[in-house]
């Protein structure tokens, strides 16, 4: 029989890690054109390079969602850079094989990296993990014994197929993305990785109340990076209108997690352009 542990067990002594599901591989590589060069070729020569960027596999072959599977192109508005490619796989090795596909490409002799982001998308459970974490105690199972172990994973894979689709979302067909990272203030004053998973969790609900008021205008897809890139989180907001993205993040500021914990890095506004469409925005 098993040791009952206390039902009164204080949350300092239970996991202070909120559990996460994870979905597809995401990648943005943002592009500068070299100009100079680009204009010294051929009108041909650009038409060429132009039709094999649309016949490849991960260009072309990829602009409609497929499996979990979808690259788009995005021309920046700017000095930070001219193109935007964005890729969504099932996995890291995946997106290597994008990235290599890319760079063989006779396009990418006119391409040079401005910088990159690399990261997974991302759903947080708060509120599922006080709920799995405080239910686990009740039974007596111990935090990070074995037992532990498996009923969280049984947890995770639950959540994994009920929200696979939003860990598996095609990109949105909007014409204009805003994509940022950020991170969760640590050190100084103030340090989120050191409030209670209680606090945590009422902070990131009244969060994410204002994210879904502008659930008809924008859509919005979190990737975690943690360990991955120099920042926590990217965002990307897709809308038809690019005012919709001030006004969600200046709404945002005023909420507790983003003005007392949020650090905001360099944000990448760009148009999509369909690859037919390519040409007209590299014309010269």
């Amino acid at each position: 029989m098993k040791c009952m542990m206390s039902e009164t067990l204080p949350a300092t002594a239970l996991p202070a890690v909120p559990l996460t599901v994870e979905g597809a591989s995401v990648l943005h590589q943002m592009m500068r054109v070299r100009w100079s060069a680009w204009r010294a070729l051929s009108a041909g020569d650009r038409s060429a390079i132009l039709e094999e960027a649309a016949r490849s596999v991960t260009l072309g072959g990829m602009e409609q969602p497929a499996g979990g599977r979808q690259s788009a192109v995005y021309s920046l508005l700017g000095h930070k850079g001219d193109l935007l490619f964005v890729h969504f796989r099932r996995n890291f090795e995946e997106l290597h094989s994008a990235q290599l596909a890319l760079a063989k490409l006779r396009l990418s002799d006119y391409l040079e990296p401005a910088t990159s982001y690399l990261s997974v998308v991302e759903l947080g459970l708060y509120e599922s993990s006080s709920d799995t974490y405080n239910g686990l105690v009740e039974k007596g199972i111990k935090p990070h014994s074995e037992e532990w172990a498996r009923e969280v994973e049984a947890v995770l894979e639950r959540h994994r197929k009920a929200m696979a689709p939003r860990l598996w979302p095609e990109i949105p067909g909007a014409k204009y993305i805003c994509f940022y990272p950020m991170d969760r203030r640590r050190g100084e004053a103030k340090n989120w990785y050191q409030e209670t998973m209680p606090d945590r969790q009422r902070m990131m609900k009244e969060h994410g109340l204002i994210g879904r008021r502008y659930a008809g205008e924008v859509r919005q897809i979190i990737t975690g990076s943690i360990g991955f890139d120099d920042w926590e989180w990217g965002v990307d907001l897709f809308a038809e209108d690019p005012l919709v993205f001030k006004r969600l993040i200046y709404e945002m500021r005023f909420d507790e997690v983003s003005a007392v914990y949020a650090l905001f890095g360099t944000f990448y506004v760009g148009l999509r352009v369909p690859l037919a469409g390519l040409a007209e925005t590299l014309k010269v």
